[in-house]
């Protein structure tokens, strides 16, 4: 592998690369594509746009270009980090080993995440200044839960609470943020929001890895959940929930959220009012494979009542027409984070490729809008490779609308990988 920075002040033709369209899902003839700085400036065919004196020529020997991919549901601090480290860990050890991670996921052309709770503004921030490697992150911030909810992570020895309100190492770190009625949970939004959050993410309904939660509770109230979803909407931007049960993700409809996050257990009126509501369904392709968390007890047969529902909640997803994201949640396992593109291709289960790569750029670049003015990068367009767009680019030898799991295969497959108008890989 061969990294190089791009000088931000050329231009980059990209020759003979054959244009994927993630709206339609199809490979064009032959072409060229135009990078001035961070942005694509023009697309077109190799008669109608000139090479240009002095630019940088990448030829691509006929090979598909395709938009940089994004994971809707990512952890950019946790994914590779073993639960217990991160409950004890100092926060430094915890920065720099999701620094890392980091970098490794934008070699496997993943160049942007919306991060779905953790403390990665720092994290973010460096990526951005060019400090180090990495993908664009879209922040929620901490994870927004009940006492005993999905983010609670404290032991029964903490509590109660106590009228100081003692907080948790995870709570400490901006991993979590445990709120109680709707003072507490509106402080929490804001002080998320206040740090750079670009979306919220509460915790609405039990969860597989948390301590205390059977997957059927529901949290918080719908007083509680609209609390959230007012002060995003003052900043102009949205709420994601963690909600797998119909009572849970009927409530969020009801208190105003916009993105609800897994739901394998829901039935068809619930995906009705989805659609009715305009909602996003941002779902993992959860399935007792190879990409299982391994957790055992409690949370195993939690885990085996979830995956149970996956098949159902594609199928019903498609029946009303929900606008479906994709995403990871990979958490705490650096051999499960190394397969976020297969990942991303077993979703051919459900889905042709065309449809995979259409949900992994531009229908996820589709979700990220939901910021609004919170967007933290507005300068281009994201997911689609067309004049205005972010220079997110991904070269592979090979086409996978005919083989998906070229996207599994990032070191082998992918010989040229650009973020920002920048190679972070250029075997070239």
């Amino acid at each position: 592998m061969e990294e190089a920075m791009a000088d931000p002040g050329k231009t980059t033709v990209f020759d003979n690369v054959r244009v994927l369209d993630s709206a339609t899902g199809t490979v064009g003839a032959p072409g060229r594509v135009v990078v001035e700085g961070n942005l694509i400036t023009a697309v077109g065919s190799r008669d109608d746009l000139e090479l240009g004196d002095g630019a940088r020529i990448i030829d691509g020997g006929g090979r598909v270009l395709m938009p940089g991919l994004i994971d809707a549901h990512w952890h950019s601090m946790f994914a590779t980090i073993p639960l217990a480290v991160s409950m004890r860990a100092d926060p430094g050890y915890i920065h720099a080993l999701a620094g890392r991670s980091a970098s490794e996921t934008l070699l496997r052309g993943f160049t942007t995440v919306r991060d779905a709770g953790g403390p990665a503004f720092g994290l973010k921030l460096a990526i951005d200044q060019g400090v180090l490697p990495g993908p664009r992150i879209f922040p929620s911030g901490a994870m927004i839960s009940q006492t005993g909810g999905h983010g609670d992570f404290r032991s029964p020895g903490d509590i109660p609470r106590g009228r100081l309100g003692q907080h948790s190492h995870t709570d400490l770190l901006g991993a979590t943020a445990v709120a109680d009625g709707v003072d507490e949970v509106l402080r929490a939004a804001r002080e998320q929001l206040m740090l750079g959050a670009s979306q919220l993410k509460l915790m609405a309904g039990g969860g597989v890895a948390s301590f205390y939660d059977p997957l059927d509770v529901t949290q918080y109230t719908e007083a509680e959940l609209r609390a959230a979803v007012d002060a995003a909407a003052n900043w102009g931007t949205y709420v994601m929930v963690h909600a797998y049960t119909p009572r849970s993700v009927q409530q969020a409809i009801r208190a105003g959220v916009r993105s609800i996050e897994h739901g394998q257990l829901l039935d068809d009126e619930t995906a009705a009012l989805m659609a009715e509501h305009d909602l996003w369904w941002s779902m993992q392709p959860f399935l007792d494979d190879e990409d299982a968390p391994v957790v055992t007890g409690a949370s195993r047969v939690k885990l085996m009542q979830m995956i149970t529902g996956t098949d159902t909640a594609y199928a019903l997803a498609r029946k009303h027409g929900v606008k479906l994201a994709w995403g990871t949640d990979t958490l705490f396992d650096p051999a499960l984070a190394a397969r976020q593109g297969a990942q991303l291709a077993k979703l051919v289960r459900w889905f042709n490729p065309a449809e995979v790569i259409t949900m992994a750029t531009l229908r996820n670049a589709e979700l990220l809008e939901l910021s609004g003015p919170r967007n933290p990068y507005p300068a281009g367009k994201l997911g689609v490779i067309a004049e205005g767009a972010y220079a997110d680019l991904i070269l592979v030898d090979g086409n996978p609308l005919d083989d998906i799991n070229l996207l599994a295969r990032p070191e082998e497959a992918f010989v040229m990988i650009m973020k920002d108008g920048q190679f972070a890989k250029n075997l070239l």
